[in-house]
């Protein structure tokens, strides 16, 4: 299984970004898959999940501002983050399991390499 994570970059605050994940070798169709994202000096927290249904989990902390969606036939999750805050400053990783309550755990069985979201203010 590979879970490839792309879309990170510098932003001012208050811009957008869009993360991408794309995924081989599971079938993803009942594949859920989420994001984390990991600070300096912080622990990994989780940011947001999606189900195999369509159903969406958010933290408070981007609830309103991210946005996650599947494209079934592309085997690729999308993060739109909007009205970032340097506070989103992160390595973000992608995750996939078959489970909502594992993933969000942060137990995944699957993972993918992070890229970095820098918000600058």
């Amino acid at each position: 299984v590979q879970l490839q994570a792309s879309g990170g970059g510098l932003v001012q605050a208050g811009g957008s970004l869009r993360l991408s994940c794309a995924a081989s070798g599971l079938t993803f169709s009942i594949a859920v898959m989420g994001w984390f994202r990991q600070a300096p000096g912080k622990e990994r927290e989780f940011v947001a999940a999606i189900s195999r249904y369509g159903s969406t989990y958010y933290a408070d902390s981007v609830n309103g501002r991210f946005t996650l969606s599947r494209d079934n036939v592309k085997k690729t999750v999308y993060l739109q983050m909007n009205r970032l805050k340097p506070e989103d400053t992160a390595v973000y990783y992608c995750a996939a399991d078959l489970g909502v309550e594992k993933l969000r755990a942060g137990t995944g069985r699957y993972w993918g390499q992070g890229t970095q979201v820098t918000v600058s203010s």
